[in-house]
């Protein structure tokens, strides 16, 4: 039994299917995918959509026995041999006085389409996650209110500007050998569509889990679209009205950040709750992906581990 449908999950089911295994694949959700579903929405990460794909097809040809809206429980595991638990992880709530006013938000609520942000956006954590939601809300306009939620993900409001392509390279200086040597222009980016302030607690350079290559990118995205990025902060409480703040050990300039919302993308914790009913009930249980290591998730990492385990299984 393999639970949970992230790309771990997929990746194990699939190579322990293809290595003569009976595998179940457990998944609470009504697709496949787990935070792939989250990362296909982010500008450039459009081709986790064809990864999902790709898994969808091999679950298919393995023959696997694929059980979506179906949230396992330790019962349902008891005629399996092994357990894959690959659940996956729970994003962190900081506490913060008033993180629980409805114009705070959690990340996956945002992307899923569940909930739509203002023009004015705060987002406390400045990790890959709230760099890709900086990123999203830069790129993606949203026609419905502040603080709803009753959109489907199948409905989602926010869509990916059509002319993105061309602002990416005015953006960049990219032109053509044409009207400009070597192909290389000005830069010009074009205006934000919304205001967006990026808060970290730790002091120092903002980004620094970035991948190496990939970092100066998504900091020279946002420095272009005007991101104001500050470190070395302290959440002191929300507010109607936004977020109140200080900076650095003395916790001193306290200040007001106004916001339409708060986007809370602090991190995550492995969700492994199952663990200890199944070890109870004596199943050899394997954990892999973010239900083992939920910091700054990886999906190559994710991916490996799901692959190397289904090989090991004997």
């Amino acid at each position: 039994a393999v639970v949970g449908a992230g790309p771990a999950g997929l990746a194990a089911a699939v190579n322990l299917a293809e290595a003569g295994h009976q595998v179940s694949l457990f998944e609470a959700s009504h697709q496949i995918g787990g935070q792939f579903n989250l990362a296909k929405q982010i500008p450039g990460k459009e081709e986790f959509a064809e990864t999902l794909r790709y898994f969808a097809y091999q679950l298919q040809a393995k023959n696997v026995d694929v059980r979506l809206n179906t949230r396992a429980e330790a019962a349902d595991l008891a005629a399996y041999e092994d357990v894959v638990l690959a659940t996956g992880i729970s994003p962190r709530r900081p506490k913060i006085e008033g993180i629980e006013l409805p114009h705070v938000l959690c990340y996956t609520s945002l992307l899923s389409g569940q909930q739509s942000a203002g023009q004015k956006v705060i987002i406390i954590g400045a990790g890959g996650i709230g760099f890709d939601v900086a990123e999203y809300l830069l790129h993606h306009r949203d026609d419905a209110p502040s603080n709803t939620s009753a959109h489907a993900a199948s409905a989602h409001a926010a869509t990916l500007d059509p002319d993105f392509l061309r602002h990416w390279k005015a953006g960049w200086g990219v032109g053509d050998n044409q009207s400009s040597p070597g192909g290389l222009s000005t830069p010009q980016p074009a205006p934000p569509i919304r205001q967006l302030t990026m808060l970290q607690r730790r002091s120092g350079k903002m980004g620094e889990t970035l991948g190496k290559t990939t970092g100066w990118i998504h900091r020279s995205t946002l420095k272009a679209k005007k991101v104001d990025m500050r470190t070395g902060v302290n959440y002191e409480r929300i507010v109607p009205e936004g977020l109140w703040l200080s900076y650095g050990e003395k916790r001193e300039g306290m200040e007001l950040l106004q916001a339409d919302n708060i986007i809370v993308c602090a991190g995550q914790e492995p969700l492994r709750a199952l663990e200890s009913a199944c070890r109870a009930a004596g199943k050899t249980v394997h954990i892999i992906g973010g239900a083992k290591e939920a910091t700054e998730l990886d999906a190559k990492r994710a991916i490996r581990e799901g692959t190397e385990l289904a090989m090991t299984i004997a």
